[in-house]
């Protein structure tokens, strides 16, 4: 029976593999790892990182100005991710960036309202711009599904300007949710429990309606007329997997966990179905998510327990040759977090990587910044295919519980098709920073063995 490599074997292999990066913005060594595939998914191990943003952005203008990508689709929801996609792609409706950013209200606002997707949105308009009259300009799209009020809305407005009739029918479909959409969990727990009627099939009428709406449209010419029809089918689609995904909640995380996964992927193909009919080729789209969605499921121990995600779900369908997907790894430093779900952003302090995981070996490497190409490299796959401990850090940062609260175990190189390591790394600035971005408050020492 085969033994597992030892420590400083492995050690050995990683630093023969390794390729040292300068800083967050070198991209160099990375972009040739993803540029190939039609689908690179960048990933992150905390939603608070400022090197994870500064790195996937390199990455993503790259791929764009060199390689001919076509769209960047984050974890954000459809409509606010859209506002600022209008920004990039040259309306004038909002004066600036930040002001494009203005529809990221809810928890955590952080994520997008920052001054990192500030630079990306700048550069993206800048870009946008300067390209010759009628080519297509590179969009910034959500693949989430939190915004059901906001997308019954924008459904309701572009039906008023379109289709008066059509609006009718829909006002009243979505009437069924009465005033519960403004608080869909409660929503979600009275339609689980029997507590009200759920609007499934209301919901699920409306989408085909809006998609017999778009198959119609296709059939003529009018790019702009197709484009924002598509836009409103799509948030017609948030409104039908919001609606499940709230009733999900309670009855069990792992259901609500591959529904709201297998949203994301379905937008994803949508979007590129829809902008590759007006290429009349393949789109090529750069997505952007936590670890969590990015690294396939199956090489996970939550796999193992029947979660699946959108690495998973895009590998299955586009192909290994199509997809490319990136996690990005740190060990120290600190990371914009709240201690709870609702509560201010804080700079919190990154506890140093367990000893047993993948970071802490990735450690002890001794390099600030590297990456690792995992796929087709036999041998570095062989050294790291024991199953380690990884770290994921979301909005929410409980370091006293650490071990329990946000580690898994997983197999980096099924999970990965390459890695990117920060040794220390540091929080990403909100915009609203200003009485929100509260100072580290917490202790620096913490109880071990958690």
């Amino acid at each position: 029976m085969p033994t597992s490599p030892s420590l400083s074997s492995v050690s050995a292999t990683l630093h023969r593999h390794a390729r040292p990066l300068s800083g967050s913005e070198d991209a160099g060594a990375v972009v040739p790892l993803l540029a190939g595939a039609d689908l690179v998914l960048l990933g992150e191990a905390t939603h608070g990182t400022q090197e994870f943003y500064r790195l996937r952005a390199e990455i993503s203008k790259r791929l764009i100005a060199e390689h001919g990508f076509d769209a960047i689709a984050v974890e954000s929801d459809w409509p606010d991710a859209l506002r600022a996609s209008r920004h990039a792609q040259g309306d004038e409706a909002d004066a600036s960036p930040e002001q494009s950013l203005d529809g990221y209200q809810r928890f955590p606002r952080w994520m997008w309202r920052n001054t990192e997707t500030v630079r990306l949105l700048r550069w993206l308009r800048a870009h946008n711009l300067a390209l010759p009259p009628g080519e297509p300009r590179v969009g910034f799209y959500g693949l989430d599904l939190y915004s059901l009020r906001s997308s019954m809305d924008a459904v309701l407005r572009y039906l008023r300007d379109t289709d008066p009739a059509a609006a009718q029918r829909a006002m009243e479909r979505y009437g069924c949710f009465d005033h519960m959409a403004e608080d869909p969990q409660r929503y979600g727990q009275m339609a689980s429990f029997g507590l009200t009627t759920d609007c499934e099939a209301q919901v699920v009428q409306q989408l085909k309606e809006m998609s017999m709406a778009l198959e119609r449209q296709l059939r003529h010419d009018g790019t702009a007329e197709v484009d924002e029809l598509f836009y409103a089918q799509q948030n017609a689609r948030v409104v039908r997997n919001a609606e499940s995904y709230y009733r999900k909640m309670f009855t069990g995380r792992i259901a609500s966990w591959n529904l709201r996964d297998e949203h994301m992927a379905e937008t994803l193909f949508a979007l590129s179905e829809h902008l590759g009919h007006r290429l009349r080729r393949r789109a090529r789209i750069v997505v952007w998510a936590h670890n969590s969605h990015i690294g396939d499921a199956r090489a996970t121990e939550l796999g193992d327990h029947g979660e699946w995600n959108l690495g998973q779900l895009v590998r299955e369908r586009a192909g290994d040759t199509s997809t490319a997907l990136l996690g990005c790894t740190t060990h120290a430093g600190t990371v914009t977090a709240a201690a709870d779900w609702d509560m201010p952003a804080q700079r919190r302090t990154v506890r140093p990587s367990h000893p047993d995981s993948i970071e802490g070996l990735f450690h002890h490497l001794g390099l600030p910044a590297f990456v690792l190409p995992l796929a087709g490299n036999a041998e570095l796959r062989r050294a790291l295919s024991e199953p380690r401990l990884e770290r994921a850090i979301g909005v929410i940062y409980a370091p006293r519980t650490e071990r329990v609260s946000h580690y898994f175990r997983a197999e980096i190189p099924r999970q990965f098709d390459a890695v990117v390591h920060f040794d220390t790394t540091q929080a990403l600035e909100p915009l609203d920073a200003s009485g929100h971005w509260q100072p580290n408050v917490e202790e620096e020492t913490y109880p071990s063995g958690l």
